[in-house]
């Protein structure tokens, strides 16, 4: 049974790491790429972040930055930036009304000041390759995709890192159909990553922008549905040539920021009973039933998944031999949301409490 479970993620894993797209080009003359940041006490990050930005090629962009209520040296930063370079604006996020959480709201408020053809969200702590916004907005335009989001390579340099965030980039290319891939517009199948995201502004005026999803915590998975739900294609492509970020610092960081977005995603009383029967039985279960063949082969292929994963979205190999354990710390992360949930206790992030949400 085990070995059967292992099946699933190896064929969709196959056919996802041949078919991601990765992107090149430029797109057609008269585009702006918006780069969108909101930052909330990013003072440790923005200065990075901006010259990144800066340094884009292949398209002209403008980079507007909201200061979401920081008490650090944020606004600061960014203003000197701004009284430097013409390309870049720093605005003040509004009081945040009631029914918003707060990126999504600052995004929406961004999305108002842009001037872009394409707006492109970041957040403060990722770096963009220089490429990245034009091979970004020219392949949503040459195959009329709405939205075009990626993972960026995921920089990992501690032990809670390495058990925590390599899982994002196994759950996307191992157990999703079709990979986030345009060739299928069912919502329930789109993807994105809230860290990368760019979208055709035209499009994304006319599906209500940020506005339609304003309570929810996984902003990109909620854009990405509304976007098919709405007949817009979405796509993920490969993100590891387009942007880094490092995403938390040690384990307790990355568990809290986890368990902020689990309850819009498997962490519902149906989908992770099941979700838990197909990670644990293929990744985890086998390992008790050591010497049995059958266990030793699919914890072989199994390894081999991970590390095929973890090569093309450039993580550290050293991360590979903790896959068993990264597997049952997600799981122990998704449970933990839910019944945080079914207690009523609110969801936490940067200085904010928002009430236990429903699964989207």
């Amino acid at each position: 049974m085990a070995l059967a479970l292992a099946l699933l993620p190896i064929i969709f894993g196959v056919i996802n790491l041949r078919h991601i797209p990765r992107l090149q080009g430029t797109p057609p003359a008269g585009t702006l790429v918006s780069i969108l940041i909101p930052a909330r006490n990013e003072a440790a990050n923005i200065a990075a972040c901006l010259d990144a930005a800066l340094a884009s090629t292949g398209s002209a962009v403008e980079v507007v930055v909201m200061d979401d209520g920081s008490t650090d040296g944020t606004a600061e930063i960014v203003a000197g930036y701004a009284a430097r370079d013409g390309r870049v604006r720093l605005v003040e996020a509004p009081h945040l009304p009631p029914g918003w959480t707060g990126k999504v709201h600052a995004c929406a408020r961004l999305a108002e000041q842009a001037q872009g053809t394409h707006l492109l969200f970041i957040d403060a702590d990722v770096r963009l390759a220089p490429h990245a916004a034009a091979a970004m907005a020219a392949h949503a335009a040459s195959n009329h995709i709405a939205m075009v989001s990626a993972v960026p390579r995921q920089i990992i340099r501690s032990l809670g890192e390495g058990l925590t965030v390599p899982f994002i980039n196994f759950l996307l290319f191992s157990y999703l159909p079709f990979g986030g891939r345009a060739v299928h517009r069912k919502p329930s199948l789109a993807a994105a990553c809230g860290q990368l995201v760019l979208v055709e502004r035209l499009a994304y005026e006319a599906i209500g922008g940020h506005a339609s999803i304003k309570g929810v915590l996984h902003d990109g998975i909620a854009l990405a549905r509304l976007f098919r739900e709405r007949g817009h294609d979405t796509e993920i492509v490969d993100g590891a040539p387009l942007a880094t970020c490092r995403m938390y610092e040690n384990f307790a960081h990355a568990w809290g920021g986890f368990i902020k977005n689990a309850r819009e995603g498997m962490a519902t009383p149906v989908g992770l009973p099941i979700w838990t029967v197909l990670l644990a039985g293929a990744h985890i279960w086998p390992w008790a039933l050591l010497p049995n063949i059958e266990a030793v082969v699919t914890i072989l292929l199994m390894f081999a998944l991970r590390a095929a994963v973890t090569w093309r979205s450039g993580e550290p190999w050293w991360t590979v031999p903790l896959h068993p354990l990264t597997v049952l710390v997600a799981l122990a992360i998704q449970w933990t949301a839910l019944v945080r949930s079914m207690l009523g206790l609110q969801a936490g992030w940067k200085g904010r409490a928002y009430p236990a949400t429903k699964g989207i």
